[in-house]
């Protein structure tokens, strides 16, 4: 018999990795903690490999459940793009600007599935940097950012919270006085929010190295010099700290989506926003 993968089990599944917990996860759907892990528990018979590792300040994804991540989430937007989009043809221009760490995550691939469900529309996705952002939002080039709140070029029509991870490289001790610490360069939330966790918990830090771009950080935590605070979707398998009290909590990250006032009423932008938003 063949086996089938339950979009509600995916479902399940997508959700305990981004909220970071199961009981975090089961607020988010309205499901009681004991069902929820129920379901985690079936997708991962159905699988026939343990998906998560377990423990009580959260959750972190074996390797398995590193390969299983990605598909689920495009099986999840396929599905949700299909039951919307289906018998509809769209047309006309839809700019988006990503945060880096979003544009290197499954939200790129979300949009080309749904320029391939409408292929008399053109999309364009852009990551650069906040001027460069706002100045091409402003020109009216882009009509939805997806970008942390403080970064956006208008008011947020919609927010989100997602959890940072830590990002280990390999022959890092964790336990290290000071600890290495890899960062984004410049004047960041993010930064800056890392840096107070490390000292509210009474850990001295040093920069090991800093870069502005996530291509930079993730090629200083393969090289094994220091650890990161990323985003889990782009988080190797490699890299992901097992011991979650081997470090201090990380505190999670407010995304926003703006669109520019110019756009309302767009029936192709109205459907970026909302594969937008079941994606993140």
């Amino acid at each position: 018999m063949a086996r089938d993968l339950e979009t509600a089990l995916l479902r399940s599944f997508v959700t305990v990795v981004r909220e970071g917990s199961i009981s975090r996860a089961a607020t988010a759907l309205g499901h009681t903690q004991p069902a929820l892990s129920q379901q985690v528990r079936k997708l991962e018979s159905a699988v026939g490999r343990p998906l998560l590792h377990r423990s009580p300040s959260g959750v972190t994804l074996t390797r398995a459940g590193e390969e299983l991540l990605p598909y689920a989430q495009r099986i999840l937007s396929l599905s949700a793009q299909a039951l919307t989009e289906a018998g509809r043809a769209l047309t006309g221009r839809c700019g988006v600007g990503l945060l880096e760490d979003l544009a290197a995550s499954q939200l790129p691939q979300a949009l080309a599935d749904l320029a391939r469900l409408h292929p008399g529309a053109r999309l364009e996705v852009l990551s650069c940097s906040n001027a460069a952002m706002r100045e091409a939002y402003d020109e009216g080039r882009v009509q939805l950012v997806l970008d942390e709140v403080p970064d956006l070029p208008g008011p947020p029509r919609w927010t989100v919270r997602r959890p940072l991870a830590w990002a280990i490289g390999q022959g890092v001790d964790v336990a290290a006085d000071p600890l290495p610490v890899v960062l984004f360069s410049g004047t960041c939330s993010w930064r800056t929010s890392v840096l107070e966790s490390l000292e509210s918990a009474g850990r001295r830090w040093r920069v090991a190295f800093e870069s502005n771009s996530l291509v930079g950080v993730l090629a200083a935590v393969r090289a094994g010099l220091g650890v990161a605070a990323l985003l889990p979707t782009n988080l190797e398998p490699a890299m992901a700290c097992h011991d979650t009290d081997a470090l201090p909590s990380l505190p999670d990250i407010e995304l926003g989506l703006a669109r520019h006032p110019r756009s309302e009423g767009d029936p192709l932008i109205d459907a970026v926003e909302t594969a937008l938003r079941r994606t993140i």
